[in-house]
């Protein structure tokens, strides 16, 4: 009976069956969908028992079909093997309560309080830094934000990167070898010599998972000055756009002689 059916936890530290999993370990005939539908005519709701999932899957004329699937928590797990009314269905339900039993064990409730204190104290530090890049800054109230963040002044690191036929990834990871920024989880920010030279201009943007949590993200552009400083360091550096490369050196200054 071990690992009958794959267990997995949520946002919320709660455990979780995959449906479709489930479907199949139940030995159901009839097609998942209307199966599920009519599983869900018993009382159980969305977004409290279970969560509804999407992804694209290949299909054989080489495009991609969107598929549905639930993540359905322990207890509506229970009540649908239940439901099943025979051998199998009690098989899967008493593997569930043994699941049930382990998940609530002291040393297995201890792992998961330290693992959601590391989670939040992650989520801390994320936003200390995106704090301090913004102070550093020296970034004013958030309604005058949008209004230097539609300049066209501003810029992405992408196209900058796109002026030295590189992908934003190597060029954030180039001003990474030169000392210029640092990544904290997906995000780069950079040092704090250098936030306070006006080189970029950011504000925190608020996003949401899948599933409905959320989560903040860093949304960072160039002025035209940093980009200048990119330019003057990347070329100390013996690396510059490709437009210098073909020699093209008039077009080059007028470029730059607008930043």
């Amino acid at each position: 009976m071990k690992d009958l059916i794959k267990i997995e936890v949520n946002e919320n530290q709660e455990p979780i069956v995959n449906g479709r999993e489930l479907h199949e370990a139940l030995e159901v005939k009839t097609d998942y969908k209307k199966w599920f539908d009519r599983m869900c005519e018993y009382g159980f709701n969305e977004n409290i028992d279970f969560c509804t999932v999407s992804q694209k899957c290949p299909i054989a004329n080489g495009g991609y079909q969107e598929r549905f699937d639930h993540a359905i928590k322990l207890d509506m797990a229970k009540e649908i093997a239940m439901i099943q009314r025979n051998e199998k269905g009690k098989e899967v339900r008493k593997y569930f309560i043994q699941v049930e039993k382990d998940f609530n064990s002291p040393e297995k409730i201890m792992a998961r309080v330290l693992k959601i204190a590391e989670n939040k104290l992650n989520v801390l530090q994320l936003e200390n830094t995106q704090q301090k890049q913004l102070i550093g800054e020296l970034k004013p109230k958030a309604d005058y934000t949008d209004i230097i963040l539609q300049n066209k002044s501003l810029i992405k690191i992408k196209a900058i990167a796109k002026d030295y036929g590189m992908s934003a990834t190597e060029m954030n990871k180039l001003s990474h070898k030169l000392g210029v920024q640092y990544k904290e989880g997906n995000q780069w920010f950079l040092y704090s010599k250098y936030q306070k030279h006006g080189y970029t201009s950011s504000e925190t943007i608020n996003l949401k998972h899948k599933d409905g949590t959320g989560f903040t993200k860093l949304n960072t552009k160039w002025t035209q000055k940093g980009r200048l400083f990119l330019y003057e360091l990347l070329k100390k550096n013996e690396v510059i756009p490709s437009i210098e490369k073909r020699g093209d050196i008039n077009a080059n200054k007028e470029i730059y002689s607008n930043i």
